[in-house]
């Protein structure tokens, strides 16, 4: 340290204030680029987060609007065989089930062969609105602009 004050006392008066200059600039940029840079970069990128949460937040409470809306526009409740229901709906809407498994009393497993999308999910969402939930469906194109589709359905509130 005695070798550094010697050196800096050997200096003239103008090289000595350009030396504490110098330091002090460098200090400075060292807690700009230590500190200050990266607290503000947390910073901004805690404020994306907490909108982006608050957007996400907003679009849960629609979405559960939405689903609680639906739930009061129900129908009443599904009476008879879930089986025989679907059964009645698809013959209703054109449809020809091609497997119709009951499993259970409140779940059957169907298949349509073939059918125009657009007339399947009009069916499936007519059996949404007359109490019965399609749990799981598959659908596949059969390269005949038809699909046939899997699905498990369920009595609502099953």
């Amino acid at each position: 340290m005695k070798e550094l004050r010697d050196w800096f006392a050997g200096r003239s008066l103008r090289e000595r204030r350009l030396i504490l200059v110098m330091l002090g600039l460098a200090a400075v940029t060292l807690v700009w680029a230590a500190v200050i840079m990266p607290v503000r970069n947390g910073l901004s990128s805690t404020r994306a987060r907490y909108t982006d949460a608050v957007v996400r937040l907003g679009e849960a409470q629609a979405g559960l609007a939405q689903v609680k809306a639906a739930q009061r526009r129900a129908g009443p409740p599904l009476a008879g065989a879930l089986a025989d229901a679907v059964r009645t709906s698809a013959q209703g809407a054109g449809l020809t089930l091609s497997t119709l498994d009951p499993d259970g009393a409140d779940r059957v497993r169907a298949g349509v062969a073939s059918a125009r999308a657009g007339a399947l999910t009009a069916w499936i969402a007519g059996l949404e609105g007359s109490g019965v939930l399609a749990e799981a469906v598959t659908v596949a194109g059969n390269g005949d602009g038809t699909v046939n589709a899997q699905m498990t359905l369920v009595r609502r509130g099953a």
